[in-house]
């Protein structure tokens, strides 16, 4: 296809209420073990009273785009209602909306969702009745903060068919990432799936562009490009591994977006924040930063909030002033409903409604919501899952070997505890 002039800047109000928000929220996330064995990853608890899926959409919110869509389909009953419960406050009267779109089997196949382009295309019938001139693509699964608008503009003003947000990664690193090759005007030269010798940015060549799964159509090209893709027999239907590279050798217009042309920082921040928390020990560290003087992610600037459904508790209470008995946190994050009784927590955060009892020593650990640790018990370097009754005494961390033959542990040395495992001990 040949170049096209770059369209002159557009109203950019305007052009987001004309966009379409897709949120690919159906996937297991099977590298984070038994984390996920009852839900699916985008509604797994992040930062103490959030889930993972509010990041994309308070990010939509913040943007200015008010019609999105959320795709669902493995054990999405938790994530359902958490975006009932906590993001139905759109007004449909003025074409606003958060919308579930569960896999419904709707091609003539009666396939579950092959790939992330086959989530998209069983769903065009759905996304025509909102007639929209544009269609953001995003990952329910990853922890950052960011202005789509800007990359909306970005998209218009280039002339692309597709924009593609990509973060800037050390070449050593980028071995683990969908990799955009790019020419001098950033425009994507190479799609690559976890290359041994990724492709350097042209004005950084020790750094390489990472795909961050954000993907910006056109609408009348998503549709033409979904369609041709189903009809090859030797698709693996998924955007990374297939309509992508194709678009690159059909000479199609894809533009690379970077991340930090659009990201939210906070002052004093080196870096743009993006996280794929995709594994227990990215996942863990992800936590655990949050409770550091000055972390990556500063969830405390309110010029960009990350938006949320809780359960009202009340606040978090830490009880006992003796000399071996001291209820007291430091240099951690404890959310609301938490009761410290006694014990000692360091570098650690506690999600909601946690209860650590008396003569503990909890400290850099993940704790998720509703769980009880039980009395004289020591975790160290841990996640615990959602409503894991620790029993009393259990120490975690000081044993490799106990822990491996009891929990799962990580190659980073992170043990993970579940319930599940918690019940194969009696």
């Amino acid at each position: 296809m040949a170049d096209r002039d770059v369209v002159p800047p557009a109203d950019i109000n305007l052009e987001l209420r004309s966009t379409l928000a897709l949120v690919l929220a159906g996937g297991r996330g099977s590298r984070l073990m038994n984390l996920t064995d009852e839900e699916a990853k985008p509604a797994v608890p992040f930062g103490g009273k959030f889930r993972i899926i509010d990041f994309p959409l308070s990010n939509c919110i913040n943007s200015g785009i008010r019609r999105v869509a959320v795709l669902t389909q493995y054990k999405a009953h938790n994530l359902i209602q958490h975006v009932q419960r906590g993001w139905g406050f759109l007004r449909a009267e003025i074409n606003e909306f958060i919308e579930l779109w569960p896999a419904q089997q709707q091609t003539r196949d009666e396939s579950w969702y092959r790939g992330t382009a086959d989530a998209v295309y069983q769903n065009l019938t759905m996304m025509a009745r909102h007639q929209p001139k544009y269609v953001l693509i995003l990952a329910g699964d990853h922890v950052y903060r960011q202005d789509y608008s800007r990359m909306l503009a970005h998209h218009i003003e280039s002339g692309a068919d597709v924009t593609v947000g990509c973060v800037e990664v050390p070449r050593a690193e980028a071995t683990a990432f969908g990799v955009v090759g790019v020419d001098g005007h950033d425009r994507i030269t190479s799609f690559l799936e976890k290359p041994a010798d990724p492709p350097g940015i042209p004005d950084d060549p020790e750094r390489a562009f990472a795909s961050m799964g954000i993907y910006l159509f056109s609408y009348d090209f998503l549709v033409q490009e979904l369609t041709r893709d189903a009809d090859d027999a030797a698709s693996a239907r998924d955007f990374g591994k297939n309509i992508l590279p194709y678009l690159v050798t059909a000479g199609a217009h894809l533009q690379a977006h970077r991340f930090s042309a659009s990201s939210i920082s906070s002052p004093g921040q080196s870096e743009p924040y993006w996280r794929d928390v995709g594994t227990l020990d990215a996942y863990w560290a992800a936590n655990i930063d949050l409770t550091s003087v000055t972390p990556d992610l500063d969830l405390y600037d309110s010029r960009w909030p990350i938006w949320t459904y809780q359960v009202q508790r009340p606040s978090a209470k830490f009880v006992f002033d003796n000399d071996d008995r001291r209820g007291m946190a430091v240099d951690s994050v404890v959310s609301a409903g938490c009761v410290v009784s006694g014990s000692t927590v360091r570098r650690s955060l506690l999600s909601n409604n946690v209860r650590v009892n008396s003569y503990c020593t909890v400290s850099d650990t993940v704790v998720l919501p509703d769980c009880n640790i039980g009395r004289r018990s020591r975790i160290s370097r841990a996640v615990l899952g959602s409503g894991c009754q620790i029993p009393a005494g259990l120490v975690v961390g000081e044993d490799a070997e106990a822990d491996a033959r009891r929990f799962h542990r990580t190659e980073g040395g992170i043990t993970l505890i579940t319930q599940s495992m918690l019940d194969a001990l009696d």
